[in-house]
């Protein structure tokens, strides 16, 4: 894609198939962990203190200049920067697959389960599938300048949604009205209703649509200013409202569509006069509309559907970016199919759209068995359809059935688990961690703690490393691989 970097990061559930279990799902998180960076070497791990709540040893950086990490117990996958969308794709293919082989190895697979998805049917509690955009610094990073964006990101679930059946409690949070930060109850009908199915997971969840801080006061846009590169050059567009996906075509049609929306607010030609009165709202109700005609109302006091929209989007960027790669002609190719058939059957989008191809399985099992939406097997199967193990998975019970389409192949993937982009940092930064591999470097950051103010043997970070007893190498353009100039960096060490 043009001028873009993607990344992604995927917070995975942890389900145990026992009813009183010896240990929790932390500790089996921890394992999993444990057999990538210490027994299988896929990485290093931190010998430093990433935060109050990442201490050493939390996580480290992959061969394929990724990472993974403990984040509040459950395991989180963070793929490397990718300069293309088969790249992406590839690469969070990655991630489950290394996770999935980790709990194989363990001879645990019978036992625990990790689940790519947002909910938790139980504990109501969600996981994040944050997705990251580089854009210049002179974006327009702004309410007025966002708005488009916004409008973009609150229809697009309906191919970018993974569908769950019911829905979330009323959110408790903070928001901002004006110059007041208020609770949320404050200024509206919090009422819960029992759907049978909705398009989106993680819709329920965001209550704001602008905020800085991730934790319960979820944003349409993120507006933590972080961009992980020179701060004069770039901007990290960070969104966290997406569903995480299972079918490989939603995951690149959700970054394509969105990468082409950044570049036509960019280039000022974003549709205009598409302002939604109440995004939030909006958002909520779309996913949760039974019929699907998701209609909601602009700031102008016109209504208009989601598709409808997502057409407006779809004509500016065919006007202003078609021709400029082949990605970005696949990806105009694929908006306009996926958008005709959101018009019809449903149906029509199983193995591309995972709400509809879980949808499906769902309405095929109640047709089978007789039962209505109230039964409680439908939620073990919402969670069975994000299953990352092949046998059990039914997202991959539809892949063997020739029903899903594949952007990458599995070939490629064994290569990105291993391997990373090689027209990005995150080449250099995989030389990095093969250095440090070849070196003997510490598989137990706990037992290997240095002494008290002696800087450890090493630090990573996504846009700069040290090695102990040489300078700083900072790495603040994520379009350079840095591969010559981290291995000249290096060249002292192991002379």
């Amino acid at each position: 894609m043009l001028n873009r970097i993607f990344g992604l990061e995927t917070e995975f559930g942890l389900l145990i198939h026992e009813d009183r279990p010896d240990h929790s799902p932390t500790w089996f998180s921890q394992k999993i962990r444990d057999h990538l960076f210490q027994v299988q070497r896929r990485g290093v791990l931190d010998l430093h203190h990433r935060g109050h709540d990442e201490p050493p040893g939390n996580g480290g950086f992959l061969t394929n200049g990724g990472r993974i990490y403990l984040d509040m117990g459950h395991l989180e996958y963070a793929s490397p920067e990718c300069h293309s969308l088969t790249d992406v794709v590839a690469s969070d293919r990655a991630g489950d697959c290394l996770l999935q082989q980790a709990i194989e190895e363990l001879g645990v697979s019978d036992h625990v389960s990790l689940i790519k998805n947002n909910i938790d049917h139980e504990t109501d509690a969600t996981f994040g599938s944050h997705e990251n955009y580089l854009v210049s610094r002179r974006f327009p990073f702004s309410r007025r300048g966002l708005t488009p964006l916004v409008t973009f990101l609150v229809t697009r679930q309906i191919f970018t949604g993974a569908g769950r059946v019911g829905a979330a409690s009323p959110q408790d949070a903070w928001i901002q009205v004006d110059r007041l930060i208020v609770p949320r109850t404050a200024v509206g009908p919090q009422g819960g209703s029992r759907l049978p199915f909705q398009i989106s997971q993680r819709s329920d969840y965001i209550v704001n649509d602008f905020f800085e801080w991730v934790q319960h006061n979820r944003a349409i846009v993120n507006t933590r200013d972080e961009p992980l590169a020179d701060p004069n050059e770039y901007r990290r567009i960070h969104l966290l409202l997406g569903d995480s996906n299972m079918a490989e075509y939603a995951t690149a049609l959700k970054l394509g569509t969105t990468g082409l929306v950044l570049q036509l607010i960019e280039e000022g030609h974003a549709p205009q006069d598409l302002e939604i009165e109440k995004p939030v709202e909006a958002l909520q109700d779309i996913s949760q509309d039974q019929e699907r005609n998701w209609v909601i109302q602009l700031l102008s006091q016109r209504t208009m559907s989601a598709i409808d929209i997502q057409e407006q989007f779809l004509d500016c960027a065919l006007r202003h970016c078609k021709g400029q790669d082949e990605e970005t002609d696949w990806v105009l190719a694929q908006w306009a199919s996926v958008l005709s058939d959101l018009r019809g059957d449903y149906q029509k989008l199983v193995g591309r759209v995972d709400w509809a191809s879980k949808l499906w399985l769902l309405e095929c099992f109640r047709e089978a068995e007789r039962v209505d939406w109230s039964d409680p097997l439908l939620k073990s199967l919402d969670l069975e359809y994000h299953n990352l193990n092949r046998a059990k998975g039914l997202y991959y019970g539809l892949v063997e059935e020739g029903r899903v389409p594949r952007m990458t192949t599995d070939g490629l993937i064994r290569i990105a688990m291993d391997e990373a982009p090689k027209n990005t940092r995150a080449y250099g930064r995989s030389a990095l961690v093969r250095h440090l591999l070849g070196g003997g470097a510490p598989t137990d950051a706990v037992q290997r703690t240095n002494p008290e103010g002696l800087f450890p043997a090493y630090v990573i970070n996504w846009s700069i490393f040290q090695v102990r007893g040489r300078a700083p190498f900072p790495m603040l353009d994520p379009f350079r691989t840095y591969l010559d100039d981290v291995r000249t960096h290096l060249e002292p060490i192991i002379g």
